[in-house]
């Protein structure tokens, strides 16, 4: 764990404040007015007039350093989705054995989004399609993957080394499986709430069986 943390924290320099730091000031007011409004009021209710109110500047000022709300929405929650998984990363202990480091990452990950009303957003329909628009567009997409891609690379890497799965397999292949889960996550309310965790647990520990 301690190699994957150090790997981490020096590639990435997460703030521990959960603060993105941008250097014009306005531009930080700006964020972090927007971050408020939309864990109180959600994405669909805020609007950028309310925003610049909050703030004490004119609409014009918040374009010059946004270009629309959809813009700051997606900046405040790449932050959010890095304190998520930077705690996941100081929770959870990478030297156990690969089946419950895997259930406790994913468990962690699902619970932390549920928990985050700005994360909960990625489950509403119209939010997730203008978020998954801009993921999809190469730089802003690798941004969001970072952590994620480091992270479970190199634990992929550190079983295959391990012996612990099959060193054969192409780690991109394995990384495809587990992020096959999230979109089991979309459909929580059609799986059923009470069997989801079950369900989870059952997915996770089949991939996991299935690499050994």
């Amino acid at each position: 764990m301690v190699v994957l943390l150090s790997y981490y924290m020096n590639e990435y320099n997460i703030i521990h404040s959960g603060e993105v730091l941008f250097m014009h000031e306005k531009q930080q007011l700006i964020f972090n007015v927007g971050k408020e409004l939309f864990t109180e009021k959600g994405f669909k209710q805020t609007n950028i007039q309310a925003i610049a109110q909050h703030a004490g500047i004119g609409v014009g000022t918040f374009y010059n350093f946004f270009e629309s709300k959809e813009q700051l929405f997606f900046e405040v929650f790449l932050n959010e989705n890095r304190i998520l998984k930077e705690t996941v990363v100081s929770s959870v202990d990478f030297d156990g054995e690969p089946i419950f480091v895997a259930k406790a990452i994913v468990h962690k990950l699902f619970s932390g989004m549920q928990e985050s009303p700005i994360l909960r957003e990625w489950f509403n329909p119209d939010v997730n399609s203008k978020l998954s628009m801009r993921l999809s567009e190469d730089e802003t997409g690798t941004a969001y993957n970072d952590f994620s891609y480091t992270l479970f690379i190199n634990l992929i890497a550190l079983w295959q080394n391990r012996g612990q799965i099959r060193s054969d397999l192409d780690p991109d292949f394995i990384l495809a499986l587990f992020n096959s889960l999230s979109f089991v996550d979309l459909h929580k309310a059609e799986i059923g709430n009470q069997y989801f965790p079950e369900v989870i647990d059952t997915l996770v520990e089949s991939i996991v069986k299935q690499l050994m």
